[in-house]
């Protein structure tokens, strides 16, 4: 594996983070019959998650993106489920030509460090029930399924939702 530095995006790779993540959501079908529709928009603009949460990227020994993963704090309006002590992800996303690099484990381990930076108690997150091997990934890290925070943003959407308990990580 080649050397993989994760890092605040910048301004000026917002059109391509945000096109990264558009793209990694369609390669795996995420974003059938809604390549147009609201989400697959918010995917796309990536300057919200840059201004109001904390984005991240993955980048090569070329600073070539190579995924990219948002934080959302408590407070901010990217939160869908994450309590006052807890850090929250949304949108982690890995180029498909980079897949099988561990982009997608560096930068949720760069998620857990910031969470102990800030002094959470617990790192939550909701995915949809295709991602099969994001949720193999969370579950090799120790996040476990918190049923009871599952939701729905859309009748036909079901979100899965995890969490890792930083005492026991």
């Amino acid at each position: 594996m080649s050397e993989v530095t994760i890092r605040p995006a910048r301004e000026d790779e917002l059109p391509a983070v945000g096109e990264l993540t558009f793209e990694a959501y369609q390669a795996n079908g995420y974003l059938t019959g809604r390549e147009d529709g609201f989400y697959a928009q918010q995917l796309r603009n990536a300057r919200p998650r840059y201004e109001q949460a904390e984005l991240l990227v993955a980048v090569d020994e070329d600073d070539t993106i190579l995924g990219t993963v948002a934080i959302a704090r408590h407070g901010t309006p990217w939160r869908e489920i994450g309590g006052p002590d807890q850090l929250e992800f949304r949108m982690l996303a890995v180029s498909p030509a980079a897949r099988g690099r561990g982009v997608g484990e560096a930068l949720t381990r760069r998620v857990l460090d910031r969470a102990v930076e800030l002094g959470c108690t617990a790192v939550v997150l909701c995915s949809s029930e295709l991602m099969h091997a994001a949720h193999r990934l969370y579950e090799r890290l120790g996040f476990y399924r918190t049923p009871e925070l599952d939701w729905r943003p859309e009748p036909d959407v079901p979100l899965l939702a995890y969490r890792l308990d930083l005492a026991s990580a």
